[in-house]
């Protein structure tokens, strides 16, 4: 028990730097035309590619851009999606999940066979076939991830659900006649929140993650809009010889993403911790 404990606390304080990290993006993205030291979409071609300096932080793209700059907007691109986008995950999600789980029957039936039909799919490849008909853009790329990442959490809600509805303070609440909305409420909700909250944490990471995808594949936001994602794909012609264009942005999708992970698992080992 101390060992795994300690362990919690081990991994608390990655949740802390993590927390800390993601804290310092948001602050970033939120005044990043404060700081930017050029306008993203500025074009210089006489400066095109130079590589970092004190002039250009990141150095400069094949238009001459400022990469620095173009990153701090591209950060304000991929929290924004990843914010809505998981947002619309864990509404969809948990709603079905609880009518799944709470009322059973036809009900949960029908959203179960529902969600195994969306899980048929690879969720990547459904987003791509998805985006294939519409317009891209940064709306239409985060209602799309927000619309097909929700399978996950309704199964983790629904089992929740279904556990916690056969407790004795649950079956002793109905044999006084107690409403089901008050027992959902005092007994039901409090206790999905915090798996809700750990895979919003890992939804966030992953929405960012697949945003970057979808725009290195020129599906995801376009022009004149910075992403990390496009940066990326812009700097793959050039990897040889302009290796910043691929190195920032990847290590920035990277250290994002890992940040939201290892926030996630650090909640989930405090939640466990708190349960037992």
């Amino acid at each position: 028990m101390k060992n795994k404990l300690s362990l919690v606390i081990l991994k608390n304080k990655f949740a802390a730097v993590s927390l800390s990290f993601i804290i310092l993006m948001i602050i970033i993205a939120a005044i990043y035309p404060l700081i930017a030291p050029y306008d993203p979409a500025a074009q210089n071609l006489t400066a095109r590619l130079q590589p970092p300096s004190a002039e250009h932080w990141f150095g400069t793209d094949d238009l001459g851009r400022d990469v620095f700059s173009r990153m701090l907007a591209g950060l304000r691109v991929s929290l924004f999606v990843g914010l809505v986008a998981m947002g619309l995950t864990v509404v969809i999600g948990t709603i079905l999940g609880i009518l799944s789980g709470y009322f059973g029957g036809k009900i949960d039936w029908i959203i179960m066979r529902f969600t195994d039909i969306m899980l048929c799919f690879p969720t990547f490849f459904l987003i791509l076939l998805v985006i294939a008909f519409l317009e891209p853009g940064i709306y239409n790329v985060m209602i799309v991830i927000g619309l097909t990442s929700w399978t996950g959490l309704a199964r983790i809600v629904r089992a929740q659900v279904l556990s916690l509805r056969e407790r004795e303070y649950v079956l002793a609440s109905q044999m006084l006649g107690v409403s089901k909305i008050r027992i959902f409420g005092a007994h039901i909700l409090p206790n999905i929140i915090s798996p809700v909250i750990v895979f919003a944490s890992l939804a966030v990471g992953g929405a960012i993650l697949t945003e970057s995808g979808l725009s290195f594949l020129g599906l995801g936001v376009q022009p004149p809009q910075s992403s990390w994602g496009q940066i990326l794909m812009q700097g793959k012609d050039y990897i040889y010889m302009a290796w910043w264009l691929s190195v920032f942005p990847g290590l920035a999708i990277v250290i994002s993403v890992l940040s939201f992970n290892l926030l996630g698992e650090s909640l989930r080992d405090v939640f466990d911790a708190k349960s037992e």
